[in-house]
């Protein structure tokens, strides 16, 4: 079946809001906050999905994707990760700079080329932000996730993903010294704003909530 660009922006972003954040109900309008597009549009766009049979959904009612729309999805989030995994890897890129890139790149229909990239970079299983690779069959585990703003004084943990892709927010965490790996210790959490004294590689740094939210981390006994 071909889609238009905007199509298939439309079945990522359902995937990633449905299945991928472990949201029970998803309404359009979550939809039209997440493009920071206008909700009569994703209405618009929705009733055209809805027609080719790749979501499903009734007015002011939950969304869901079919089979063949979440299939798509998953293609499309493959192509990307693999997109950012050779950028970051073989074209020096940083990790900050290969999503807008991979976002034009995961339109590239071409099965083959897919699974060439694929092979040339090892079959990795994870992008440059931690982010699982569906392998060749469509197939990744989606566990749980829990962020850095989930733990208590205390804790330590491990980064090992990032919700925010976005160019300030990667900044941001580079700026700071963290990294994919990094071990985190929680030594102090203000009452007043939920701001976090974390410890990692002999620093100490304060960070805020908002950036605890968008760092996910696996818990280390």
């Amino acid at each position: 079946m071909a889609l238009t660009k905007t199509e298939e922006d439309y079945l990522k972003a359902l995937f990633y809001l449905i299945i991928e954040s472990g949201n029970e109900r998803v309404g359009s309008s979550q939809l039209a906050e997440y493009l920071d597009i206008s909700p009569a549009s994703v209405s618009s766009m929705l009733k055209k999905l809805k027609g080719k049979a790749l979501v499903s959904y009734e007015k002011y009612g939950k969304l869901s994707l079919t089979q063949e729309g979440e299939e798509i999805a998953i293609w499309l989030i493959r192509k990307h990760r693999l997109w950012e995994t050779f950028l970051c890897q073989h074209m020096n890129f940083k990790w900050e700079e290969v999503h807008d890139v991979a976002e034009q790149l995961e339109h590239i229909q071409s099965p083959k080329l897919i699974l060439e990239l694929d092979k040339f970079l090892g079959y990795p299983e994870k992008d440059p932000h931690g982010a699982l690779i569906p392998n060749q069959k469509g197939e990744y585990k989606i566990t749980p996730k829990i962020t850095l703003s989930s733990l208590v004084v205390g804790d330590r943990c491990r980064l090992t993903s990032v919700k925010d892709s976005s160019v300030s927010f990667l900044q941001y965490v580079s700026k700071i010294g963290l990294v994919l790996s990094s071990e985190v210790f929680v030594e102090d959490i203000q009452g007043f704003d939920q701001s976090m004294l974390i410890a990692f590689d002999d620093k100490k740094v304060t960070i805020s909530k908002k950036f605890a939210d968008n760092v996910f981390v696996e818990q280390i006994a």
